[in-house]
């Protein structure tokens, strides 16, 4: 069973990119150019950030702290009873006691192996979780954006922050953090007891600190860039990616495979050459961290070589030594091999909480919630651009009574769809107002404003989920029967009696087992079933076959009865019944009328409805 009903509801049913997407931005899904640059964030800041998700699991941060201090303690006692084993049992030839050291460094291994198993386990628990959270808190804050962050963002490079950038926080909060506690409890412990047994050649091992902490700062603040463009880079390749799939039929009908395949190798080679560098980097860490590892390995072994040869220290000692020293450097190495990991998260987190910290369309919206409008729409003199410096509209000013059908018409790029943009409030007025009852409709909650509105799209969007589901998207909590009249309102019963499972069939990804006529009739049956106050048609029947849209054109009669109705079309035959017709030219009402004033009037209406009965009237003949 689908859980589509489970879905968090989003702002409006209806595409990213408002209607269409808009003059002025690349439209649904963003174009082929490169996602917009990741800011760069204050590190600790972000850390911070990723911490207060973690510390949301207090209890069982406080259990992977206890078995991380308990495993390091058993790691820290290995090497000293090495050492005394020899000391007292090796040396002296005390092979009973030699078997008692044996035994008891055989449990103290195998509780450490348990201990750091039920660490692990604890803490791959709540990495999960937290990521769980993360990931819920970005998809959640996708839903409140408002529609232009859409418009200039590729849906791929959405989907890689919601994916391959979370994923690197996971991949890091479950193996680095533990392994950050364990470092910095062993580096400590490893130096309270060097220095008990043996002041002078500690000294000796603290000679290289230096190095391992200027060399990992050095490659650490390379590697950081690189790291932070491959995320950029594998963005926009997955941004890519999705485009050029979605759109394949388009790709094949004008035979750009090749050109594409090209596009793709030029994207996908950035990718490679910033992820070779990236990896080039962070692969200096450990032989770098190795290397300065068997340094102070062998300056230990010379001075312990020398004090044991003058009676200054036992062997014993030594070799406990030799231990402690590959414990106090394994901490710091092991880390810096962790370094690519940390980097990826930290950039990657950094893209999430670059989207997190967006404002919410909902930030700047009224308060006013009416239970339910009468329909009456009034533009005022509105004005609008997608862009500061260049408008769109320009002093629209129209009415449309309750019950109206109003219809909009116009050459492409006129202004329509962005008139109902702004209706829905998808995007915002630059000037006037738009009110509706007489309530400027800035007062209104954004929600409260857009269950009032139903809307039918050119491009009909469904669902994974089933029919049922999908028709009830427009009103959760409709029952079944309800369902099945908006369905057959819709003239859609009938190909749903057809389907093998009929109300329950599954629909495939983007409804690919139906046709494009019959994806339009479950969105027209989803707008009858919200019942909305205001109805949105954008050329709603284009898709349909001649039968199937009378028959639709007769629902739709009945659906806009007692609505206000804005119908955009560029069929004028569909439109000539309506109360008013509104001609949109260069961002204004060039014309408004019933259909018969406007022809009357002969202007641009009446021009434009000669050229569409001409071209009729040659491909009748023709």
């Amino acid at each position: 069973m689908s859980n589509l009903n489970n879905r968090m509801p989003l702002p409006m049913p209806g595409r990213p990119g408002g209607f269409g997407g808009g003059p002025g931005g690349p439209g649904p899904g963003g174009g082929h150019g490169a996602p917009a640059k990741v800011r760069a964030k204050n590190r600790g800041a972000t850390i911070k950030r990723i911490w207060s998700y973690l510390n949301r699991q207090r209890s069982a941060l406080i259990l992977v702290y206890v078995f991380t201090v308990l495993n390091a303690i058993f790691s820290l006692i290995g090497p000293f009873l090495l050492g005394k084993a020899i000391d007292s049992a090796v040396i002296p030839g005390d092979y009973g006691a030699l078997v008692h050291f044996c035994l008891l460094l055989l449990g103290i291994y195998l509780l450490g192996s348990v201990v750091a198993w039920v660490q692990a386990y604890i803490m791959t628990a709540v990495s999960q979780k937290t990521v769980f959270e993360l990931r819920r808190d970005l998809f959640g804050k996708y839903q409140v954006l408002p529609v232009q962050f859409f418009d200039t963002h590729a849906n791929g490079e959405l989907m890689s922050r919601a994916t391959n950038d979370i994923d690197n926080v996971s991949n890091t909060l479950s193996q680095s953090v533990t392994q950050l506690l364990n470092s910095l409890i062993t580096l400590s412990g490893s130096l309270v007891i060097m220095l008990a047994l043996n002041v002078p050649l500690t000294v000796v091992t603290l000679l290289t600190i230096p190095l391992f902490l200027l060399s990992s700062r050095k490659i650490s603040g390379l590697g950081r860039i690189y790291f932070k463009t491959q995320q950029r880079h594998l963005g926009e390749l997955n941004g890519f990616i999705e485009e050029t799939v979605t759109g394949l039929k388009v790709v094949k009908q004008y035979r750009r495979e090749e050109a594409e395949a090209k596009r793709f190798r030029v994207i996908s080679g950035n990718l490679n050459k910033a992820g070779i560098k990236a990896q080039i980097v962070s692969g200096l860490v450990g032989p770098v961290m190795n290397t300065i590892n068997n340094l102070s390995f062998a300056l230990i072994a010379g001075a312990g070589g020398w004090m044991a040869y003058h009676g200054l220290a036992t062997v014993g000692v030594i070799v406990s030594f030799l231990n402690y020293s590959k414990q106090f450097g394994r901490p710091i190495a092991e880390l810096a091999n962790q370094y690519n990991l940390i980097q990826s998260a930290i950039a990657g987190a950094e893209r999430v909480f670059e989207v997190m910290d967006l404002n919410s369309e909902y930030e700047n919206q009224g308060d006013k919630r009416p239970d339910k409008l009468t329909g009456d729409v009034a533009f005022e003199d509105v004005s609008f651009g997608y862009k500061p410096d260049t408008l769109i509209l320009n002093g629209v000013t129209f009415e449309a009574r309750a019950g109206e059908k109003i219809a909009l018409v116009g050459p492409t790029g006129a202004g329509k769809t962005t008139i109902i943009n702004l209706l829905t409030r998808f995007y915002e007025i630059s000037g006037g107002s738009i009110r509706i009852d007489g309530q400027d409709i800035r007062e209104l909650d954004k929600n409260a404003l857009r269950s009032q509105i139903g809307i039918v799209l050119q491009d009909a969007h469904v669902f994974s989920g089933t029919i049922r589901e999908n028709i009830r998207f427009g009103r959760l909590n409709a029952t079944d029967r309800e369902v099945e009249e908006a369905a057959r309102l819709a003239n859609a019963d009938g190909f749903i009696a057809r389907l093998s499972h009929g109300y329950d069939t599954m629909l495939e990804p983007e409804g690919s087992n139906l046709s494009h006529g019959q994806r339009q009739l479950l969105t027209i049956a989803r707008a009858i079933l919200a019942d909305p106050a205001i109805l949105i048609l954008d050329e709603a029947t284009s898709s349909v076959d001649t039968r199937t849209e009378m028959h639709i054109q007769q629902a739709m009669k009945t659906l806009m009865k007692g609505r206000t109705s804005f119908v955009i079309a560029h069929r004028l035959s569909t439109i000539q019944d309506a109360d008013r017709i509104l001609v949109i030219q260069h961002g204004a009402v060039a014309e408004q009328g019933n259909h018969d004033q406007l022809l009357e009037h002969k202007g641009v209406y009446f021009n434009l409805y000669n050229s569409q009965f001409k071209q009729a009237m040659e491909a009748e003949v023709s």
